[in-house]
């Protein structure tokens, strides 16, 4: 790689310790007590995203992506680890850098209901920040906040009416122009089209793509559905209790995928195919973070478990063959193509 990617993560980490309730820290207090529990929700988490690239991050509810995205964007703050931008640690910037990153790097979120302020007209909800941080003088906002709905596929006459008169494909394209409106080059897509009907789901991804070429943005998409991520996606990370297991491109995760869980993801997919085998999801339920299993975190889940996937941790590392892949859009450099943590051969 000749140049540093837009962001990069270096064993980033984010615990939550369970709070204590009265007979607890009276426990402490007498010494009768241990430590209060730590749950681990995103764990040792190592990622370089490409300026111009699409990540996908899959994962079942709970394994810990929505957080990273929250820190990604700013929202929550590591326990450990560290981001990087553009090759700069982000918790060692000046408070000018600092801001220029909080703005650089927006979130668009899951619910378009309740992730928009009921109180406000469109044009501020879209039109407040730019204004605030000084990207646009107070006497173009609606001019500016018109340009943003036509450029998302939304009728500038309606910028005065609240968010609870719009539908929810509609709902979403507002958060998407209230996250471009700063001018950002990373955008943290939460469960973007999630909340949305299948045909709006296309249509919202749809403006995504385009968006992205227009714009050249970098998006972190996360998501649980396998069938939108490919869609959209360059790379997909697959996540499992708070740790990547499984990293590649799209066409390499969709054809030859290595990790057991990646595989029970993709089997799940629904199909067409009328000779296709029968159903059998994933058995057992996701380990509760505040227990996880020794060794391989899915190791009870799984089918081909070994001996030593229960007392030993599986590393990412490169898959035989997976060495290296030209980074998107004809840009210089390569990077890992297939990573995997699992002790299959």
């Amino acid at each position: 790689m000749t140049g540093p990617p837009i962001l990069s993560l270096r064993a980033l980490r984010r615990d939550y310790v369970q709070p204590a309730d009265l007979i607890a820290r009276i426990g402490r207090m007498l010494k009768r007590a241990g430590p209060p529990p730590v749950v681990q929700a995103v764990a040792e988490v190592d990622l370089d995203i490409a300026e111009g690239e699409v990540v996908g991050i899959v994962g079942e509810s709970g394994c810990g992506k929505s957080t990273l995205g929250r820190m990604l964007s700013g929202i929550l703050p590591p326990t450990g680890g560290e981001i990087l931008y553009k090759g700069q640690p982000v918790a060692g910037l000046d408070a000018s850098s600092r801001h220029r990153y909080a703005l650089d790097v927006q979130m668009i979120f899951q619910d378009p209901f309740s992730s928009l302020n009921p109180r406000m007209r469109v044009v501020d909800i879209i039109g407040e920040a730019p204004v605030v941080h000084g990207l646009v003088p107070r006497a173009r906002k609606e001019a500016y906040v018109a340009g943003l709905m036509r450029k998302v596929g939304l009728d500038p006459a309606y910028r005065f009416r609240y968010s609870h008169q719009f539908s929810g494909g509609q709902r979403q394209r507002i958060g998407v122009a209230r996250a471009l409106a700063l001018n950002p080059t990373v955008i943290v897509c939460d469960e973007a089209v999630a909340a949305l009907d299948v045909s709006i789901q296309a249509q919202v991804l749809n403006l995504f793509m385009r968006l992205r070429k227009e714009l050249g943005l970098t998006y972190f998409f996360i998501s649980h559905n396998l069938g939108v991520v490919s869609h959209i996606s360059d790379r997909v990370a697959i996540m499992y209790l708070g740790r990547i297991v499984e990293i590649a491109d799209t066409d390499t995760i969709f054809s030859r995928a290595h990790h057991p869980y990646t595989q029970a993801l993709l089997a799940e997919l629904p199909s067409l195919r009328t000779d296709r085998r029968s159903f059998v999801p994933i058995r057992g339920e996701l380990p509760s973070p505040l227990d996880p299993p020794s060794g391989c975190p899915f190791h009870p889940r799984c089918p081909h478990v070994m001996p030593r996937c229960k007392t030993q941790r599986p590393e990412l590392r490169i898959r035989p063959g997976g060495e290296q892949r030209l980074l998107p859009e004809g840009q210089a450099g390569e990077q890992p193509a297939h990573m995997s943590a699992c002790h299959l051969p």
